[in-house]
């Protein structure tokens, strides 16, 4: 009898286990969850920009050669530089390693140009003294991740290197004329930039500017070349989230 009622008590008691594991078996787990991890953005050349730059230009063109009724010809050239600064603003679009994009830039422009020739006594002077110009260009390159190099090009205007002329004889000065108009023309160049953050740029950049210039001179004929001068740079550029 004893031995009967202590294997109903062991069945019984293996039965209970046997429903108690199963019933947490149903219970939901208590594992930690497995954490998220934000991707990173991947950096893009693709947006908006503004920016300040600094750097020097030189002017190197001749001044061509002037006509005068009594003296016939003579002519001369020059170049001189000085500081370069101003800004810029643009928009780049990236196509895998591509980047193309379109800069609007204004600046003053501490560039000149001058000579001086005598004859007969006297000595012609020539004075250019320009004071600013922008260009509109267009820009191509290709990223290596952060670091972009390109080539660019397109529209320049300003009023640089132009002046006035004006020939000495001893106790005489005979004005010629002036230009200090603004002229149009071209410009080429090219330049590399690195992305230090995701909006925080620096570039390097060189340029080539031609502007076509007009002179008058009163009673007399004067032939003038274009003024082409150069420009080489440092920017930095903020530019705005694209994501």
């Amino acid at each position: 009898m004893r031995s009967s009622l202590l294997s109903l008590l062991a069945g019984t008691a293996a039965l209970a286990i046997a429903a108690s594991a199963a019933q947490a078996a149903d219970l939901p787990s208590r594992a930690a969850p497995v954490p998220v991890i934000a991707a990173v953005p991947v950096f893009t050349w693709t947006g908006f920009y503004v920016g300040v730059n600094a750097g020097y230009g030189w002017n190197t063109n001749d001044n061509g050669r002037y006509y005068d009724p009594l003296l016939g010809y003579y002519g001369g050239g020059g170049s001189d530089g000085g500081f370069v600064g101003g800004a810029q603003v643009g928009y780049n679009y990236q196509m895998g390693a591509f980047v193309i994009g379109l800069e609007t830039d204004i600046q003053y422009a501490d560039i000149g140009g001058g000579n001086q020739n005598y004859y007969l006594g006297g000595y012609y002077r020539d004075s250019n003294n320009g004071n600013w110009f922008g260009t509109v260009r267009a820009r191509a390159g290709v990223a290596f991740d952060r670091a972009l190099i390109y080539v660019t090009g397109g529209f320049a205007y300003g009023d640089v290197a132009n002046g006035s002329s004006a020939a000495y004889y001893p106790g005489l000065a005979y004005y010629y004329g002036s230009d200090n108009g603004t002229s149009t023309g071209w410009t080429l160049g090219g330049g590399v930039e690195y992305a230090f953050t995701n909006n925080l740029t620096a570039k390097v950049e060189g340029l080539y500017v031609n502007l076509d210039t007009k002179n008058n001179y009163y009673g007399y004929y004067g032939d003038k070349n274009s003024a082409e001068f150069g420009v080489i740079r440092a920017g930095l550029n903020y530019k705005f989230s694209s994501y």
